[in-house]
């Protein structure tokens, strides 16, 4: 069967359409509700021995539980109930139009699969891997038609992260994407069409946003919980690094990292770190085991407060407060906070012997913008210019006293 050509692409924008989900995990299960909810049949299989009717009861008691919410209609909850089916082999996916592949992120194990389901779908059947870090065309490669093969990549939970990434192949039909897009839009999502490149465009972009929160904690700049809230509170970023593993799990976020790193030639960029590495060697993965960078309950929510990198402190009256000139906007800004913040505010040209010196470096560090500057050390508090709305975030130099350090988050903090 896997030896014919195709004679076309199935249209998957109508309802009943069979659909076809490998892998009974997080993600899988995910896919398979979305694509129950949005009117489809759906068969999702697993080879672990219940796992997909266990999955089949988890995610009708999700929808039961929405549905008596008022967040979905009841006739969408009891229609998923009738067009969700666990599949106890692979050949139950025989007449299916489509099948997607949610297993474990293996080269050789989505090949394997593949060539498996191949023998058991119509040659017009389309194939989608939700990889998150390998190229579509090297999961096709070993197939007898990759041009039946796309990517369809999900962000988890899938059922609430409304966007999916569409990467064709190498030899991916020419319609094949468009065919992938009209499907991710009827589960209510929004597809972005990427190129077949380590890491697509998402994970691709956060080798720039994990691995650099990786290498500051290394370099113990600042903690995990302080970069977390730097990177949420004041950059704006709907979560930090550390929270968005322990999401994910590192048993996903790690190996993921080391592939994209592999295949774009060890680009230093991508490298990953040995924090994540070990943390995977001793199954501390995040929210799936209870212990990530931080502790969940049974529930999966944190049992731990952010560390105290944002807890009260008194300013001392009799420490004014001396900000370098700059030529940018931002000495403005600092000056309304310091006086919002009690403190009083020198204007000379140098400070006195006893004012706490806020400096604003851009592309520096607080011990350069002391020597620039020829000020005491002892007496010096950086403050990063470009987020001084919401949370400040401060550098020290080696030698800043602990009374200086109080005094600056003392005026700083709302």
């Amino acid at each position: 069967m896997g030896s014919e050509s195709t004679t076309g692409l199935p249209d998957l924008d109508r309802p009943g359409v069979k659909v076809g989900v490998v892998g009974a995990g997080l993600m899988g299960r995910g896919i398979a509700q979305v694509a129950a909810q949005a009117g489809y049949v759906v068969r999702l299989h697993d080879t672990r021995a219940g796992a997909a009717s266990q999955a089949r009861q988890d995610i009708l008691a999700s929808l039961a539980t929405l549905a008596t919410r008022g967040k979905i209609p009841r006739k969408q909850a009891e229609g998923a109930d009738a067009r969700l089916i666990a599949a106890d082999a692979l050949q139950d996916l025989h007449d299916c139009e489509l099948v997607i592949e949610a297993i474990v992120e293996s080269l050789p194990a989505k090949q394997a699969l593949f060539r498996e389901l191949e023998a058991v779908v119509t040659p017009q059947c389309v194939l989608a891997t939700n990889t998150s870090s390998l190229l579509v065309t090297e999961v096709a490669s070993g197939c007898a038609l990759p041009e039946r093969v796309g990517g369809l990549h999900f962000f988890s939970p899938v059922p609430r992260m409304k966007l999916a990434e569409v990467i064709p192949g190498l030899r991916s039909a020419p319609g094949l994407a468009d065919t992938l897009t009209a499907f991710t839009r009827r589960l209510g999502h929004t597809p972005v069409v990427a190129r077949d490149t380590p890491g697509f465009i998402a994970n691709h972009a956060s080798r720039g946003y994990q691995p650099e929160a990786l290498r500051i904690a290394g370099e113990q700049i600042c903690d995990f919980a302080g970069i977390d809230a730097i990177l949420r509170d004041a950059c704006g970023f709907r979560m930090g690094p550390f929270e968005l593993f322990d999401l994910t799990g590192l048993d996903v976020s790690h190996p993921a990292g080391e592939s994209i790193y592999r295949q774009w030639f060890d680009e230093a960029r991508h490298q990953p770190s040995i924090i994540t590495r070990q943390r995977l060697a001793g199954g501390v993965l995040g929210r799936k085991t209870g212990q990530g960078f931080y502790r969940y309950d049974a529930d999966g929510k944190r049992v731990e407060a952010e560390d105290d990198c944002g807890a009260a402190v008194v300013a001392d009256p009799r420490i004014p407060v001396w900000i370098a000139p700059s030529e940018l906007p931002f000495r403005a800004m600092l000056a309304a906070r310091v006086a919002a913040g009690g403190a009083t505010l020198e204007t000379a040209d140098t400070p006195s012997d006893a004012a706490l010196c806020l400096v604003l470096p851009v592309g520096d560090d607080a011990t350069a913008a002391c020597v620039r500057l020829d000020l005491d050390a002892r007496r010096v508090v950086a403050v990063d210019p470009l987020f001084t709305h919401t949370r400040c975030t401060i550098m020290l130099t080696p030698v800043t006293s602990a009374a200086m350090r109080d005094q600056a988050r003392a005026i700083l903090q709302e």
